[in-house]
């Protein structure tokens, strides 16, 4: 979050330096609420529409155990592992019937987003207390911005990339797990489990929403049952634009929705901003129809057609 201290916005080194700080909030906003979304959609054909929610669990159970007396760092643990379980139970009762039926899996996750939303309200109240932002804020010219949201957040959703790829094509788990999703029947008669690969794609899916809520806990001010729906429109959002691809797709998808989204928040506010990243959306699907791993793809291709 960018805030100015003093003057009103001017075209200098500060203000540069502010949307800087501004791009890099949205970008590391974009890319954690995403990538766990964009596995499960990307690797599994299942769009989840509760992954929200999903990061809300990280987001409570990070909460609560701060409150009971837990160090943050041991809170975002808590948070982790029990969006974790809360996934592996739903891949294993729900998801694991709609595995390549779109529309049907987005009835279903949609159905379990309002549940969950309406647990949490009647179980926890519509709100718990929250958790103050660790690092502090770094202050330049007339503007300020918060360490762990504009620096730290960026960093780790970068570490979370960079993992990822290294997850799925540098090990064998990752191997096992993209023939699972590309030929089920084939990898099933080479000795793969393939149900043992459904879970756990979807478990590291479901982690990754959970280490998402956990990260930002600090940084939500008020956490109320309906937060869900702050992270599940830009992720639904960069996962349409990027497309399939889990990485190229979300990274490019993340960085092109930044520039937009912070430019306008940082000139004209948020809601400025949150209106350029969805037109920006708009145009993009109408120019890109598979997204930007799509538009890739074919120019791969037919750069090897011409050769």
């Amino acid at each position: 979050m960018i805030t100015p201290t003093a003057t009103p916005l001017s075209i200098s080194g500060y203000s540069l330096l502010a949307l800087f700080f501004q791009f890099l909030d949205s970008f590391g906003f974009i890319v954690l609420a995403t990538v766990g979304l964009a596995i499960i959609f990307g690797m599994m054909g299942v769009i989840n529409l509760a992954h929200g929610e999903f990061i809300l669990i990280g987001v409570y159970g990070t909460a609560l155990a701060y409150h009971a007396g837990a160090p943050l760092p041991l809170g975002m643990v808590a948070g982790v592992i029990a969006a974790t379980a809360f996934g592996v139970v739903v891949e294993r009762t729900i998801v694991r019937h709609f595995y390549d039926r779109l529309l049907d899996s987005m009835v279903a996750t949609w159905g379990l987003a309002l549940v969950v939303s309406q647990l949490l309200l009647i179980v926890f109240g519509s709100s718990l207390d929250s958790i103050s932002t660790p690092l502090g804020n770094v202050s330049y010219g007339p503007y300020s911005s918060s360490v762990y949201s504009s620096v730290l957040l960026p960093a780790i959703a970068v570490c979370v990339l960079a993992g990822l790829y290294a997850l799925f094509t540098r090990t064998t788990f990752g191997i096992k797990a993209r023939a699972t999703i590309e030929d089920p029947e084939t990898a099933r008669a080479m000795g793969i489990d393939t149900d043992r690969m459904y879970v756990a794609t979807f478990a590291i899916g479901s982690a990754l929403a959970g280490l998402t809520g956990a990260l930002y806990a600090p940084a939500l001010g008020s956490i109320t049952p309906n937060r869900g729906n702050t992270f599940l429109v830009e992720a639904f959002v960069a996962v349409v634009v990027g497309g399939q691809s889990v990485i190229l797709g979300t990274l490019a998808a993340s960085g092109v929705l930044s520039v937009f989204n912070a430019t306008g928040s940082f000139l004209f506010g948020t809601f400025v901003g949150q209106m350029l990243l969805l037109l920006v959306a708009i145009v993009a699907l109408r120019v890109l129809p598979d997204g930007i791993t799509g538009y890739v793809d074919d120019w791969q291709q037919r750069r090897r057609a011409e050769e």
